[in-house]
């Protein structure tokens, strides 16, 4: 038998661009006649690399001075990663009657009924569930690209490993058999296959095909590099073909033999007890992936040849040697110690280190912008992290480059995506303040009003929302328009539109379960109604009605339903793998790309950003649903077998003339660790490392946001006008005028407030309000029924308050005992007796009107007052009393001396505060205590009884001649010891002079 004929597979080295190259060697090879490179067909990966080569065509041609150019067929295998199918001469119609796919919404759907039925009680539901059947589909997926048949789970192989498995992952692995055998028998009876074993049979049949007929036009597969067995056996048709051949991108050809075989095992067939995977194989190494390639191939190393064309943005090969010895395996890394100077030198190479995403993205723009200016230089940023990509390209659009990140944004992160997440968001939490302004306020929303006027009516209805947590729905929202109506006309206008949208919405979501196809319908409607047509007008507005109407049909047709809380996690769940990307029409010569989009593309300039672990490669995941110990028996590649794929991503965008390797210290969530494979970089230049560091750049990129050294901020003293200054005083702003009278100056004079935010968290002084108008109804109540309950009184005014049900879970029952303390406290007085509740007084001091509202004033058994005030916290302290911070209850005696309580006469005589705190003593209820702020009982510091309120007219006197008649100015800050609220600091720029006070406090 004569010896076969060599396979025509060839390699293109890293650096010498792989399009460009190809383009270069196939014209003179396949154009004899003018209609040569026509009959030509072309295997590419994906529809990405068909375009970047048939951009390197049209270079070519120029190049060359061509007036006219036919391009070869180029027909896509489809890569699963990019959710690309195949291309029409790998599926034509009547392909061998391969069975047609199954929709992948179908089997979600469907997957998720045969967990739910093979789980059984143990079965997740929801949008759980869909995720349980999401993952398992990606696992079923990985299987059939390797050529598992589900019947492989139960081999000797597999069982044997059994029962060395947690019991987690032999319930997973038993639960994933079940399924995969009844999806095999529900496919066969419905005559369908899953898309990834469709593929199989097409490879197979394309294989077969050409195998007994080869076809009379040369095919060449290009770029193709995915190991799945049955593409490889088609590949090796290919590159058995008389004019066929197999070309591959950055093939290792100066690697030693001791490290190819270092790589490991690589799908090789194993001997006797062995697997095709052993733990010892280098998947994370860039060569492995085509070591596995070439192996199902049953191609040798050896046989494949060089490619000697190279392109337009071809490098010299000086640092191919260093870039072959940055990813050697772990035994060949060792000589690395030998390695002389020359084999490790990187000319071209720079490492950029700048201090967070922010400053990295502004200084990999001003790269772009500085290349720009040579003319035809052509830049490409590659990086697989698409929050710095956008940054990019937010900073080159500063200087009107428009750049398009080809790797496209999730679809739950478009404009389109985000509003229909928040049409969720709004029915699972019954219209909550924070998703229905989150909602009203998006771009895409103007309810068929002009935009300007539909924002002024949110604005208005969003300040009077402010404030502590309410409970959702549109009825406390009715409540707001209607006050907000009698000076703003539009507003109920604005409500209508936003009503008639969002009220069934609202309504779906207060059932137990609503089945998803009504949900889309729902959602799809609302949408509509406050969006219009924009809704669905651009590329993300058509994914997401693409993305609809395929599933809510699936959904309807499984009768699939939910909890309402639960259909934002799926939406966002369904959304997230689908990428929108942008029509095409940025600069010609930049490029932002993902790591998937950049193989096969090449650029003068290449800039590798985003070089943390954990981004570059990304965190290796263990498959959910089966244990590496199973894979391995089974044959596939583990986890980390992408950290080989994305460190040959790396390998070969090194081989462009610059390269530029970009890392952040930090990210969002703190310190960042470089990448694993800038590491190898810096150990392998060693010391000569410092000469490759582009600093110079990041220095530029600081200096644009380096603003000049500004002086020293004063401490704010400002001193109005006696005019302005004269106002009045109420009992509790005497506390700030002596401890902080900027607090004063900003809140009494300049009027100002603080403005609080959505869904506040309760304060005190909400609470404080809230347990005062509990009393004074509770008060009011007891004059004709001494024994009227308090808790119906407080939950009618919780109510009223539409507070939320979390923080009303865990605040009431406190406030409740702490009530029923005051219910047991008061009803049991005999000698004493309640005059008055939130009691208005007044008085004219020193020629200004001071004024204040008692919580309460009691008769005591001597005929003297007792005024008291309600806390929800700890009271102030005798000490806090003595130092002139907390003289409340002083002014109110004052007030009371001087009958300033309309209706009540007498001497005052005692002061208590009433705190509804955790109890100090045995109080049965737990909460509540009387707290004196005086030097009364033990007591060793603090103002006397006697002494208390000449000591509080000594200070309000001493106030209103600084302040009121005075002209002394309203220092921040005066006294640090001053416990003052935080509201005016950023106003009075506080951290910006107080730490430079001089000891004097000056």
């Amino acid at each position: 038998m004569a010896d076969r004929p060599a396979p025509n597979i060839y390699s293109i080295a890293a650096h010498r661009g792989f399009a460009d190259a190809l383009v270069a060697g196939l014209v003179p090879r396949y154009s004899q006649d003018e209609f040569g490179l026509a009959k030509l067909t072309l295997l590419v990966p994906s529809s990405r690399a068909r375009r970047t080569l048939s951009e390197a065509f049209i270079r070519h041609a120029g190049e060359q001075g061509s007036a006219g150019l036919l391009m070869p067929r180029m027909a896509v295998i489809g890569d699963l990663d990019l959710d690309e199918t195949l291309g029409p001469l790998l599926d034509p119609l009547g392909a061998a009657d391969t069975p047609p796919a199954i929709d992948p919404q179908r089997r979600l759907f469907e997957l998720a009924a045969l967990l739910s039925e093979v789980m059984g009680e143990r079965a997740p539901s929801g949008a759980t569930l869909l995720r349980l059947a999401r993952e398992a589909g990606a696992t079923m997926d990985r299987l059939l690209v390797e050529g598992v048949d589900p019947g492989d789970l139960l081999d000797d192989s597999v069982t044997g490993i059994y029962p060395d498995l947690s019991a987690h992952w032999q319930n997973s692995l038993r639960d994933f058999s079940a399924v995969q055998i009844l999806w095999k028998q529900k496919l066969e009876k419905e005559g369908l296959l899953d898309a990834a074993a469709r593929r199989n049979r097409l490879f197979e049949w394309a294989a077969r095909r050409w195998k007994e007929a080869p076809p009379e036009t040369p095919i060449v597969a290009a770029g193709v590099t995915s190991a799945a067995p049955s593409l490889a056996k088609l590949l090796r048709v290919i590159a058995d073909l008389k004019d066929g051949a197999v070309i591959l991108p950055d093939f290792d050809l100066t690697m030693a033999d001791d490290v190819w075989d270092e790589l490991g095992r690589a799908g090789a067939a194993p001997q006797p007890g062995d697997t095709p995977f052993a733990r010892e194989d280098a998947v994370t190494h860039p060569q492995y992936h085509l070591k596995l390639l070439l192996n199902r191939m049953s191609v040798a190393r050896a046989e494949v040849q060089p490619w000697h064309r190279k392109g337009m943005a071809a490098a010299p090969p000086v640092r191919s040697h260093a870039i072959s010895s940055l990813f050697l395996p772990p035994e060949a890394s060792k000589r690395w110690v030998d390695l002389p100077a020359e084999k490790r030198r990187m000319a071209g190479v720079r490492i950029m280190t700048s201090a967070n995403p922010e400053e990295e993205a502004q200084a990999i723009a001003l790269l772009v912008r500085e290349s720009l200016e040579e003319p035809e230089k052509r830049v490409a940023v590659v990086t697989p992290d698409r929050a710095l990509a956008r940054r990019v390209v937010h900073h080159l659009d500063r200087w009107n480059i428009m750049a398009d990140d080809s790797a496209g944004r999730p679809l739950s992160q478009t404009p389109a995506g985000r509003l229909f997440l928040l049409l969720a968001e709004v029915m699972a939490e019954k219209a909550a303040p924070v998703p229905l302004m989150g909602l009203l306020a998006h771009p895409l929303v103007d309810g068929g009003m002009e935009r300007g006027v539909w924002l002024r009516q949110l604005r208005r209805v969003e300040r009077a929302l402010r404030g502590p947590r309410k409970a959702g729905g549109l009825t406390p929202l009715a409540g707001i328009v209607g006050v907000l109506a009698e000076q703003h006309p539009q507003v109920p206008e604005w409500f209508e539109s936003v009503e008639m949208a969002l009220r069934p919405l609202v309504t779906l979501g207060e059932g137990e379960r609503v089945e998803l196809a009504q949900v889309f319908d729902t959602l799809a409607d609302a949408g509509e109604s406050l969006c219009g047509e924009k809704l669905w007008a651009k590329e993300d507005g058509r994914a997401l009605a693409a993305f609809v109407e395929d599933m809510r049909l699936h959904a309807r047709e499984a009768g699939f339903a939910l909890a309402p809380h639960e259909a934002a996690l799926a939406l966002r769940d369904a959304m997230e793998p689908i990428a929108v990307r942008p029509p095409y029409g940025g600069h010609a010569r930049v490029q932002v790309l993902g790591l998937l989009e950049s193989r096969m593309n090449r650029a003068q300039l290449v800039i590798c950003a985003g070089l943390t672990e954990g981004v570059w490669p990304a965190r290796g995941g263990v498959d959910a649903l089966l244990a590496p110990p199973v894979l391995r028996a089974l044959g596939v590649p583990g986890a980390d077998f992408r950290i080989g794929l994305s460190a040959h991503d790396l390998a070969g965008a090194m081989g462009a003339p610059e390269v530029v390797l970009s890392h952040a210290e930090r990210d969002e969530g703190g310190p960042a660790i470089p990448s694993r494979f800038l590491l190898r970089v810096q150990a392998l230049l060693g010391d000569t490392l410092d000469t490759y560091k582009d600093t110079q750049t990041v220095e530029l990129a600081r200096a644009m946001t380096r603003a000049p050294a500004a002086d020293r901020y004063p401490r704010p003293a400002p001193d109005p006008t006696p005019q302005q200054r004269d106002v009045e005083i109420s009992a509790t702003a005497l506390d700030r005028l002596l401890g902080d009278p900027y607090q004063f100056y900003a809140g009494k004079i300049m009027g100002l407030g603080d403005l609080e935010p959505l869904d506040a968290e309760p304060s005190p002084l909400w609470q404080g309000n809230v347990a005062h108008t509990i009393l004074e109804r509770w008060h009011i109540a007891r004059k004709t029924d001494p024994k009227a309950p308090l808790a119906p009184i407080m939950e009618q005014v919780l109510d009223e308050e539409n507070a939320d049900p979390l923080m009303r879970g865990l605040w009431q029952p406190r406030l409740e005992a702490a009530l029923r303390w005051i219910q047991s406290e008061v009803e049991s007085y005999e000698d004493r007796a309640v005059l008055a509740v939130e009691k208005k007084g007044s008085m004219t001091f020193d020629g200004v009107k001071v004024h204040g509202r008692a919580d309460r004033i009691d008769r005591m058994e001597d005929g003297r007052l007792a005024i008291i005030d309600y806390k929800t916290g700890k009271p102030p302290s005798a000490a806090m009393v003595e130092q002139g911070f907390a003289l409340q209850l002083g002014i109110l005696g004052l007030i009371a001396q001087d009958n300033g309580f309309e209706g009540l006469s007498g001497d005052p005589g005692g002061y208590e505060y009433w705190s509804l705190g955790k109890a100090k003593d045995e109080n049965p209820f737990g909460f509540g205590y009387t707290e004196v702020p005086l030097k009364v009982g033990r007591k060793t510091s603090g103002v006397l009884p006697e002494d208390f309120l000449p000591h509080t007219a000594d200070k309000l006197a001493l106030t209103i001649s600084r302040f009121i008649k005075g002209r002394d100015p309203f220092l921040a800050r005066e006294n640090p010891d001053y416990p003052a609220y935080d509201t005016f600091d950023q106003l009075m720029r506080l951290d910006e002079w107080i730490a430079h006070q001089d000891g004097d406090g000056s």
